[in-house]
């Protein structure tokens, strides 16, 4: 039997953490879980599971009507005694509650999760979907979930990194300049690495999942591209820029000399401990260094050096279209709404572009 890919690892890893979720809901959620799986990924459908177990853990703690027996119990005629107020009081809930008393800070309380407008929609979102499921089904009399409206999302202006941030975050990478002694002395061992990672997200825009999947085998430098696996599975070949290509090539001297453990031979980036990169740390190493190039955008992750991409190909291209499938996106207005501000640079260069004539020296012709 042929090895799982690392993307097929992902996804195992993925279906099993759904499977031990569902032992603590209904029935009727694994009925959902099966019912959607060819048509949804596994990162959806793990998110979705997260989402129902706080959902029925709150009603369960919280709601009366659903106190007498453990979630894992209930019925379709129990799920069908849902009403507005529950979801109401669970909208509100959201916003500040403790997950696990278990789990404390520094001071020893519990810690907090608080949620803002986007994550208290995805999670509605999760139970409507859910609910949608059983009334289509005809599991339940009545989706009482259409009846408790979205929290609006209020656009936020997209952080990205400008010219002379992007060129010294790639210096810092570099050179270790402005790194505490203890950060230098892994920057010493991994300056080529980092150097490379941040060179591909600037360079080609790519997602941290995809990056972290990539495999020495995947990359062609006599094109100047590599294979990459998309968000739902769909592969495609994207090029990087000759830049990238030389900071890859520079990382690859050192990469090749490394024995991994085993089932990482092929990983492009590796760990300290000689495997797989994993989405974590690659998010650590991008904020480190953003942190002393950006003081003041404390908030750069790999998505924002991915926005800074987009910006960047925009801004030289003016292809709306082209930024959408260089990113992935499946539809161009995906595109738009997160990058909404690029279309505000160009209606700038449309109003310098137009030069009204002057009735003065249309008069003083005249004359």
């Amino acid at each position: 039997m042929a090895a799982l890919s690392y993307r097929e690892q992902v996804d195992a890893k993925r279906i099993l953490q759904i499977r031990e979720i569902c032992r603590e809901l209904p029935m009727a959620a694994t009925d959902f879980f099966q019912h959607i799986a060819l048509t949804s990924g596994t990162f959806t459908r793990l998110a979705y599971a997260i989402d129902l177990r706080t959902f029925v853990q709150y009603l369960h703690k919280n709601r009366i009507t659903f106190s007498e027996k453990e979630p894992r119990f209930w019925t379709d005629e129990d799920l069908d005694r849902l009403t507005q107020a529950d979801l109401t009081a669970y909208t509100e809930y959201l916003t500040y509650y403790f997950r696990d008393e278990e789990d404390v800070d520094d001071s020893g309380l519990p810690k907090a999760t608080v949620n803002h407008e986007r994550s208290i929609k995805r999670k509605l979102c999760s139970i409507r979907s859910w609910y949608d499921y059983l009334f289509a089904s005809q599991r339940i009399s009545s989706n009482i979930t259409t009846l408790v409206p979205l929290p609006k999302i209020h656009d936020k202006p997209i952080l990205r990194l400008n010219q002379e941030e992007m060129l010294k975050i790639l210096s810092i990478s570099d050179t270790g300049e402005g790194l505490t002694a203890a950060q230098k002395r892994f920057q010493k061992v991994t300056a080529r690495r980092d150097y490379a990672i941040l060179s591909l997200f600037l360079g080609t825009g790519i997602r941290v999942s995809e990056l972290v999947g990539i495999n020495i085998s995947d990359v062609n430098f006599e094109e100047n591209a590599f294979l990459v696996t998309r968000k739902g599975g769909n592969q495609v070949v994207l090029y990087f820029p000759p830049e990238v290509a030389t900071s890859l090539n520079a990382y690859l001297e050192e990469r090749n000399e490394i024995e991994t453990l085993p089932g990482h031979e092929d990983a492009l980036f590796l760990s300290l401990q000689k495997r797989r990169m994993t989405q974590r740390a690659v998010e650590k190493l991008v904020k480190k260094y953003a942190q002393i190039a950006a003081p003041l955008k404390p908030k750069i992750s790999p998505h924002k050096l991915r926005s800074t991409y987009a910006t960047n190909l925009y801004q030289a291209t003016g292809d709306i279209y082209l930024v959408a499938d260089a990113l992935g996106h499946s539809s161009v207005d995906t595109t738009r709404r997160h990058y909404a501000d690029m279309t505000d640079q160009r209606r700038r260069m449309a109003a310098q572009a137009i030069h009204l004539p002057d009735p003065e020296q249309s008069k003083t012709a005249d004359s």
